[in-house]
């Protein structure tokens, strides 16, 4: 973490992944509405974002290291976060990767589904006791998650395949998925982003819940993992292309989008916001409310056999 000579102000906002694609540009885009807490495991490539904000007549950043993979390492970030005391206005889950293949962290669990659900969860879970009423709670969504999404279906995606969050967490998905690796685990693990969102909404009244689907953006860094001739195409011949095909989106336009619906003041909560920022349904199954309250219930059982979590740090959020 890096607090030197920082200039807060009334307003902070905490964004992961800001070091690359829509996190960057939302990243600088939240530094015209207040102090950004930049959160993210590239300590380096944080620094590099924070000093180019700070650089700025009304910029302010601090920088938060974080690997979303590593349940730990997630939990000592939210303290370092808490310790800062700022008024927090707004939490932006952004960090999130796309493996081609099935991998896994350090302790066995997929990657994919650590990183983009359970990583995120932990985080926003330590941090809600923490946030003033009205604070809003954002999370990057995807498509993917919903079978009966036609683009989805196109690229691929067979939508998301919950078992239970234990089982997803060895890698294992509901049959009848993509034959493409990795998708599944992508597609379940955005499913669960979006059973969070609409289930805190519902429980959690004080605070604000919502979630974007940004569109397909070709060239971020989402695709890392693709070969070197993929990632060429898609930075220089679909990136272009972008704006004038349906469903498809720009790093710039997506991180304008999400800025309008983090620093939004109205009451809007439980809303899924499309690429255009208009209303949109996830999947049947992720409308069910007892599927969405069997994802929370189940994703904080299984956070709670890794070591490190005491009763004083796990978060009581009541919810109901």
């Amino acid at each position: 973490m890096n607090t030197t000579d920082h200039r807060l102000t009334p307003t902070a906002w905490i964004i992961t992944g800001p070091t690359s694609g829509i996190g960057r540009r939302t990243a600088f885009n939240l530094a015209q509405h207040g102090t950004v807490v930049l959160v993210g495991r590239d300590p380096n490539k944080l620094k590099e974002v924070e000093a180019e904000i700070n650089a700025r007549p009304r910029g302010h950043a601090i920088s938060v290291v974080c690997d979303f993979s590593d349940i730990p390492s997630v939990r000592r970030a939210a303290a370092e976060i808490i310790a800062l005391d700022l008024p927090i206005a707004g939490l932006l889950n952004n960090a999130g990767i796309f493996p081609l293949g099935a991998r896994q962290n350090a302790q066995g669990w997929d990657l994919a589904f650590t990183t983009n659900h359970l990583g995120p969860f932990t985080l926003t879970d330590l941090l809600i006791p923490h946030l003033p009423d009205g604070a809003n709670v954002v999370f990057t969504c995807s498509g993917a998650e919903d079978p009966e999404r036609k683009p989805a279906r196109v690229s691929g995606y067979r939508g998301a395949r919950y078992i239970s969050a234990e089982a997803c967490a060895r890698g294992e998905w509901q049959p009848g998925g993509s034959t493409k690796p990795g998708f599944d685990a992508y597609a379940t693990s955005k499913q669960c982003n979006l059973a969070t969102v609409l289930t805190f909404a519902r429980e959690i009244p004080r605070l604000r819940f919502n979630a974007v689907e940004p569109g397909f953006t070709p060239g971020t860094g989402l695709g890392r993992d693709a070969n070197p001739a993929l990632r060429f195409l898609a930075a220089y011949v679909l990136a272009p292309l972008a704006p004038l095909i349906k469903y498809w989106s720009t790093p710039t336009r997506a991180a304008r989008l999400i800025t309008e619906v983090l620093t939004d003041t109205s009451d809007r909560t439980g809303v899924y916001y499309d690429e255009k920022g208009k209303p949109m349904l996830g999947s049947a199954q992720v409308r069910d409310a007892d599927f969405g309250e069997r994802v929370v219930a189940e994703t904080r059982a299984l956070l709670a056999q890794i070591p490190g979590t005491t009763p004083e740090h796990q978060p009581r959020t009541t919810l109901g």
